[in-house]
């Protein structure tokens, strides 16, 4: 008869070998990165991951931290909620507003409620930024990285305008509003009835169910120059107001990257927040701090730079053939 406990010890021993496979994938993937950047000058920094205001986005939320559990409610302006970032960025244009070089960061980010194939709660990210850095220095950037660390082939850029023209027959800017919801509606007449008349939401669909599919393949492709109202914290293109430095990396149909020609303009970064504050509250999620240490820093002068944020899990997956996120963080949040 077998002996069960031999049995147990196998499984228990494979579980070890695999575990300490996955730590090894990732502690070399980390240094590959230190590498690339540390040759090209970059500086890692540690930006905090607890912080007293966040970026405002419309449909990230952070997870509050109440200010009596960090223990500086007696400490003169200390707010009465803390939060997890989101992500480094508003730490780090604030070490670059007070004169810090080109800098890179890999650094817990935390996004409420994000779980699934390839999210999680905590995720690593990678964010750099390049002082006198443009649209066309980061995206060499990011494809170099892909490069590197997936040893991809080339990259090919294409444009938000060019991707819709050459895989849907329209301009995704121009196209009438009224048009552009019966085109969603043929792939999805109920979605297309909730959403309504908001453009950006209505792209998104499309840019998700119809584009984004034809990336799923071996060669990197970054989309540029998406549409002005889809900005984020890019600034305007110079030649078409329409749109904006920002660009996003796909690799074998996976959202890797997101980067932008930085906006400089403090004001018309209230603008956006405010904006952004009016669609979270429009979909039930409270609003947030739009006088952020961000914008007082912005404020005082933020140097021309790029910046990217790329997510460091989705990269090991794609590095390691992984299925899901949860098979290349150790203990995600499921089991943390």
């Amino acid at each position: 008869m077998p002996d069960p406990s031999a049995s147990k010890s196998a499984v228990a021993s494979s579980s070890k070998t695999s575990l300490a496979i996955r730590l090894r994938q990732r502690a070399d993937l980390l240094r590959e990165i230190r590498q690339f950047f540390d040759d090209r000058g970059f500086l890692e920094v540690q930006p905090p991951c607890l912080g007293r205001d966040c970026v405002v986005d419309a449909f990230l939320d952070p997870i509050e931290v109440e200010g009596s559990q960090v223990g500086l409610v007696s400490e003169p302006d200390s707010p009465s909620t803390f939060y997890l970032q989101t992500s480094p960025e508003s730490a780090m244009k604030r070490l670059l507003a007070e004169g810090a070089p080109s800098i890179y960061a890999i650094t817990p980010v935390f996004r409420k409620g994000e779980t699934g194939v390839r999210h999680n709660v905590e995720f690593s990210m990678l964010e750099w930024y390049e002082v006198g850095g443009n649209a066309a220095s980061a995206i060499e950037l990011m494809g170099g990285l892909a490069a590197e660390t997936l040893n991809t082939p080339p990259y090919k850029t294409l444009t938000y305008r060019d991707a819709f023209g050459q895989h849907l027959g329209f301009d995704p800017i121009d196209i009438p509003i009224a048009e552009l919801r019966d085109v969603v509606g043929e792939v999805d007449s109920s979605l297309a009835e909730s959403i309504g008349l908001d453009r950006d939401a209505l792209l998104d669909v499309l840019l998700s169910e119809r584009i984004e599919p034809v990336f799923a393949n071996d060669t990197p492709t970054i989309l540029t120059r998406y549409p002005v109202t889809q900005a984020a914290l890019a600034k305007p293109c110079d030649d078409d107001p329409q749109c904006a430095e920002r660009f996003e990396l796909f690799y074998r149909g996976v959202e890797l990257a997101n980067g932008y020609d930085e906006l400089l303009d403090a004001e018309e970064l209230k603008k956006r927040y405010e904006h952004n504050n009016q669609i979270r509250i429009s979909h039930g999620r409270p609003a947030l701090t739009v006088e952020t240490t961000l914008l007082q820093a912005m404020r005082r002068g933020l140097p021309a730079c790029s910046g990217v944020a790329l997510g460091v899990d989705r990269l090991l997956m794609l590095r390691v053939d992984a299925d899901s996120i949860e098979d290349v963080i150790p203990l995600p949040t499921t089991r943390a």
